[in-house]
C-alpha cells in the first residue's frame, strides 16, 4: 500500500511527533514537498505532505495561521511538517490550534531530521508500493492466462473477481450476460444490459464507469474485440476504484478475452465455410452427404425439424419509410429483450446484427445453428421452436416497432433495411422446398415493407393483401378506367353495379335489391359494362379479373 502519515510517524529514523490531527494519519501521501512561500497553494496538486520552517510566516499570529492552514486544507494537502530548531525552537501554539481547528495533521520535525530524509522515505515507500503492484500484476496476469487456458472464460472471470476482490461478468455482442463470477453477481450484471448496449455504440475500444459511492458497487465496463463492432463486453464490479495491481489484472483480462474472441472469429469463419458446403448439399438434395460433412458440428440440427431463414438488406425509399411509420401509428408497443433492443438500435450491417442475435441466442441455449452469408443475403438454419428462431422473431418485432416512428433523414434518399423470410418447419429431405418457402416469404416481406414474414402466415391468410402492389394497382386502374370515366359523366353507376353483381355471384334479384334498382336496370348496366370493356361477363376469367381489379382499387 502507498505511504501514509502514520507510516512516516512510525519510521524510526525520522523521529516525527504528532502535534495535531492524530485521528487522520491513515491518509495516503502522494509526495513530500518543501515550500517556504506564504501561499504555496497554486503549486500544489493535493495529497502532499508540506514541509516548512515558517521562514516567511508569522507562525505565532493566530489569525494568519488560521488563514494559512485553511488554504492548505482546501487545496488537499494531507499533512504539514514543521521543522523546529530553525526559526522556532518549538511548534508555535497558534499553528497547532489552527491545525486542530481544520483537522489537518501537524507533524513536528526535529532539527536532526532533514527534510530530504522525509522526501526520500516517501519516495522509497512509493517506489516499493509500485514494485509490489507491478509484481502482483504480473502474478495476476500469469494466473489469468492459466485460467483462460484451462477454464475458459468462466475460469478467467473467477480469477479476475478474486484479484479485484469483487465480481466480473462477460456479455456477448448483443449485450446478454454470458457468464459471471461469483454466481451471485448474475443479477447485478443483468441490470447493466442497457449500459453495455450504450457502450457498444461508441468507437472501439470504449469503456465507462457506472455506479458509485451511493450504489452497492462501482462497475467498470470495457468493450472486447478489435473490430468496429465489439465482440463482447466485460464488467468489473468493486467496492472502490481499483489500485495499480487490480488495474493490471483488468487490463490483462481484456487482452486475454480479446485474443479469445479474435481466435473465435477465425474459427467462426472456418465453420461458415463448412456450413456453406452443408447448405449446398442440402439444397442439391443430398442430405446424407450433408450429414457426413457436418459431423458433430451441425449433425444434431439436421436430425430434427428446422426452419430456413433467408434475410437480405434492401434499400427503402423515403416515401415507403413514411408510409410504414404511418401504418404503425397506434400500434401497441413491443417489449424488447436485450438482443432485440440491440438489433433495433444498431446502425451497422443489419445482416451482421441478425447473425449476432441468432448465434448468441443459440449459444446461450446450447443449440446448433447454421449461419451462411451469401453476398447480400444471409441464410440461417435454426431448430424449429428453438431459441435462435425465437430470437429472430423478437428481433423482427422490436425492429418493426422501432422503425414505425422513424422518419427518413434525407427525403428521397435510400437507406438499407433488413427483410427476412421464414419457412415452415422442414427436414433435410425438404430443405430445397424450405428454401423456396423462405424466398417467397422474403418477397412478400419486401413488397409489404415488413421486417419478417413467415410462410405459414401466407398460407393461412388471404390472397387479398397481395394485391397491394403497384403493378397490380396499375392493372386494375387500366381495366376499370373506362367505367370510372363513364360514371363521371353522370350517366349511370356502372362500377358500383358491377361490384354488387359480382359479389352476389350474378344473381340479378339479390344484386338489384342491394343497389335499390329494378333487375332490368341492372341487366342494362351489365350490358353497358360488356360494351365499354369489350369483354363478356359470361367468361369466368373475365369475372375473376374484374373482381380482383375492384379489390385492388379498394386497397388504395
Amino acid at each position: 500500500m502507498p505511504p501514509t502519515l502514520a507510516s512516516l510517524v512510525h519510521h524510526s529514523a525520522l523521529k516525527l511527533t504528532v502535534r495535531a490531527g492524530a485521528d487522520r494519519l491513515d491518509v495516503p501521501v502522494r509526495w513530500a514537498h518543501v515550500s517556504e512561500l506564504a501561499d504555496p497553494v497554486p503549486y500544489m496538486e493535493g495529497g502532499e505532505l508540506l514541509l516548512i520552517t515558517a521562514l516567511k510566516l508569522d507562525a505565532e499570529d493566530p489569525e494568519a495561521m488560521r488563514r494559512y492552514v485553511r488554504r492548505l486544507a482546501g487545496a488537499g494537502v494531507v499533512g504539514l511538517g514543521f521543522a523546529v530548531g530553525v526559526n522556532y525552537e518549538e511548534t508555535p501554539k497558534a499553528l497547532v490550534d489552527a491545525a486542530d481547528e481544520e483537522g489537518l495533521p501537524l507533524l513536528e520535525v526535529p532539527r536532526r531530521t532533514p527534510f530530504l530524509a522525509i522526501s526520500k522515505a516517501v519516495s522509497a515507500a512509493i517506489a516499493a508500493d509500485q514494485y509490489r503492484a507491478v509484481t502482483a500484476g504480473f502474478a495476476a496476469q500469469r494466473e489469468l492466462t492459466r485460467q483462460a487456458q484451462t477454464g475458459g472464460p468462466e475460469g478467467l472471470l473467477a480469477a479476475l473477481a478474486s484479484q479485484v476482490d469483487g465480481w466480473a461478468a462477460l456479455y456477448d455482442a448483443s449485450g446478454a450476460v454470458v457468464a459471471t463470477a461469483p454466481e451471485w453477481a448474475g443479477r447485478r450484471a443483468a441490470r447493466l444490459t442497457g449500459d453495455v448496449q450504450k457502450l457498444r455504440d461508441r468507437p472501439a475500444p470504449a469503456s465507462s464507469v457506472v455506479g458509485g459511492p451511493e450504489n452497492e458497487d462501482r462497475v467498470e465496463l470495457h468493450t472486447i474485440g478489435t473490430g468496429r463492432r465489439p465482440r463482447a463486453a466485460l464488467a468489473v464490479g468493486t467496492a472502490a476504484a481499483p489500485g495499480t495491481a487490480e488495474r493490471y489484472a483488468v487490463h490483462s483480462a481484456i487482452a486475454l478475452l480479446t485474443l479469445t474472441t479474435e481466435r473465435s472469429r477465425s474459427l467462426q469463419a472456418a465453420e461458415q465455410r463448412v456450413g456453406a458446403a452443408v447448405l449446398r448439399m442440402l439444397l442439391a438434395g443430398e442430405p446424407d452427404h450433408a450429414r457426413a460433412v457436418a459431423g458433430d458440428l451441425y449433425g444434431g440440427l439436421l436430425d430434427a425439424p428446422f426452419r430456413m431463414m433467408v434475410a437480405e438488406r434492401v434499400p427503402v425509399s423515403a416515401s415507403a419509410a413514411l408510409a410504414r411509420a404511418e401504418a404503425h401509428k397506434g400500434a401497441p408497443p413491443v417489449e424488447r429483450p436485450s438482443a432485440a433492443a440491440l438489433a433495433a438500435a444498431d446502425t451497422g450491417d443489419p445482416l451482421a446484427v441478425l447473425a449476432d442475435v441468432v448465434e448468441s441466442a443459440a449459444a446461450r441455449a446450447g443449440e446448433a445453428v447454421l449461419v451462411v452469408p451469401e453476398g447480400e443475403r444471409l441464410v440461417v438454419l435454426a431448430a424449429d421452436r428453438g431459441a435462435a428462431a425465437a430470437a429472430c422473431g423478437e428481433y423482427a418485432a422490436a425492429l418493426e416497432t422501432a422503425r414505425a416512428g422513424i422518419r427518413e433523414k434525407v427525403p428521397g434518399g435510400e437507406e438499407g433495411e433488413l427483410v427476412v423470410g421464414l419457412s415452415a418447419p422442414a427436414g433435410p429431405i425438404a430443405a430445397s422446398a424450405a428454401y423456396k418457402q423462405a424466398e417467397q416469404a422474403l418477397s412478400v416481406a419486401r413488397r409489404r415493407g415488413r421486417v419478417l414474414v413467415e410462410h405459414e402466415q401466407m398460407a393461412a391468410g388471404s390472397v387479398l393483401p397481395l394485391l397491394a402492389d403497384d403493378a397490380v394497382r396499375a392493372f386494375a386502374d387500366g381495366m376499370l378506367r373506362p367505367l370510372y370515366e363513364h360514371d363521371a359523366t353522370g350517366r349511370g353507376d356502372l362500377v358500383a353495379s358491377l361490384r354488387a353483381w359480382l359479389s352476389k355471384h350474378g344473381q340479378w334479384d339479390a344484386a338489384a335489391a342491394d343497389l335499390g334498382v329494378h333487375r332490368h336496370t341492372l341487366r342494362y348496366r351489365m350490358r353497358r359494362v360488356e360494351e365499354i370493356l369489350g369483354r363478356s361477363l359470361d367468361d369466368p376469367d373475365v369475372r375473376m379479373e374484374l373482381w380482383l381489379a375492384l379489390k385492388a382499387s379498394s386497397t388504395e
